[in-house]
């Protein structure tokens, strides 16, 4: 028998703590009930809404054959985004931030049941679609500022970018599960059952929401008003970082996310299968990314992380326009999902750890503002660029102008390139 290796254990140590210095805090659900409940409940409520997110440009371009109107939908959602988000941020600071998501959640569910309805007629029409998306991103607009809300305060300060990779990595756990679903669901079962699934998940969740014990909205809070909205809007400009994290991102996702061409790019590669693939690979970059993201804690200069990674997401986007392969599209798509997660890791611990709990709502529909702003708009641009010089041109020059416009803001915000967290761990209240 030989000997045992005397650097077998050594070794070990060293993997085990290169292993710890990269691993996302898992122990946090562990640690911090709500939190957990809060992610188990939105990760099976969003990866239900991503059958519907695939669902709906598919039956879009299915009845009228266009990437353009595929990209309308983003006009469509974009609306009621603008004028409720900030409502659902000032409502957030007001009022129970878990009752607010439990509402929205219902409507939302009625909206599937009516795209439900809608499919299983002889002659599906097309507005209602338009008419559901809009109304999908109007209960998004008022659940989104007071979920992000309830975040900061179900985790210490400490933990924030731990709950930030944790959140990432589950939401694109549901991105890469949902779309792959919907891709078998409408090609084996039809679009009234991936409706009807989605509507299902929305009733999970409201159980498990239920269950949480969150605090409850501070008896100093304002009443919501035009007056508290406009409060938060100043804070936000008078903070050059925070309208960085903004900016920075509403280019990125503006040039660089051409989720609209995904249909027409995925009747090249084989149908409706292969467009749930696409639209799952960037979550897959995100969750690889999600899980080794134990070093971000190291890192303080967040403005470079955040500008750094939007432009590589950029240079990502462009070889997905140029790919001539389906396995090499797919992985430039989840490369550039890999960058999106580490901008949003650090954009979320900007928030989570500088705005004052007063304002924490009504800055999160400030956020969601331009996080979803981009992608809406962007879809639209997508699909008119696509009608006028092609789809693949349509990528690889909204790639190209992401990058360019990633440097200029960068060069434009020096104290956004300079933000440093070590300097600013006194700003919450």
């Amino acid at each position: 028998m030989s000997a045992p290796d005397p650097d077998a254990p050594r070794t070990a140590s060293v993997w085990q703590r290169a292993l710890r210095a990269v691993a996302i805090d898992a122990g946090l659900l562990r640690r911090r009930r709500d939190f957990r409940l809060l992610v188990l409940g939105q990760a099976v409520s969003e990866a239900g809404s991503m059958l519907t997110f695939v669902a709906v440009p598919f039956q879009v371009y299915e009845l009228t054959g266009s990437s353009l109107a595929v990209g309308l939908l983003g006009v469509a959602e974009f609306a009621p985004i603008l004028v409720l988000a900030l409502v659902g941020g000032a409502l957030a600071d007001a009022f129970d931030r878990r009752r607010l998501v439990q509402l929205a959640e219902v409507g939302a569910a009625v909206v599937a049941c009516a795209l439900l309805l809608n499919a299983a007629l002889s002659d599906p029409q097309t507005w209602v679609l338009y008419l559901c998306a809009a109304l999908l991103a109007a209960f998004t607009a008022l659940r989104r500022p007071p979920l992000d809300a309830m975040v900061p305060r179900l985790v210490e300060r400490d933990e924030l970018k731990a709950a930030a990779a944790v959140e990432f990595t589950v939401h694109n756990v549901a991105f890469v599960a949902g779309p792959a679903l919907a891709g078998v669901l409408i090609a084996a079962a039809g679009l009234e059952a991936t409706y009807a699934l989605d509507a299902a998940t929305f009733a999970f969740s409201l159980v498990v929401l239920t269950m949480m014990r969150t605090p409850p909205a501070p008896a100093e809070a304002p009443p919501p008003s035009l007056r508290s909205i406009a409060e938060g809007v100043r804070y936000a400009r008078s903070r050059q970082e925070l309208i960085g994290t903004y900016l920075v991102d509403m280019n990125a996702m503006f040039f660089g996310m051409p989720m609209a061409l995904f249909p027409a790019m995925a009747k090249g590669y084989g149908g409706a299968e292969v467009l749930g693939v696409l639209y799952a690979a960037p979550a897959a970059g995100s969750i690889v990314v999600g899980v080794t993201s134990g070093w971000t804690r190291r890192v303080h200069r967040h403005g470079r992380a955040i500008a750094c990674a939007a432009a590589a997401w950029g240079v990502a986007i462009v070889a997905f326009g140029l790919a001539d392969a389906l396995w090499l599209a797919v992985a430039c798509l989840a490369a550039a999902g890999g960058m999106d997660a580490i901008s949003g890791i650090f954009r979320s611990a900007v928030w989570n750890e500088t705005i004052p709990d007063h304002l924490r709502g009504r800055l999160a529909g400030v956020e969601m503002i331009s996080w979803s702003s981009g992608p809406t708009l962007g879809n639209a641009e997508a699909g008119v660029v696509a009608a006028l010089a092609g789809v693949r041109a349509s990528i690889v020059a909204g790639g190209v102008a992401c990058v360019a416009g990633t440097v200029a803001l960068a060069l434009a915000l020096p104290r956004f390139w300079h933000y440093d967290s070590r300097d600013t761990a006194g700003v919450r209240a």
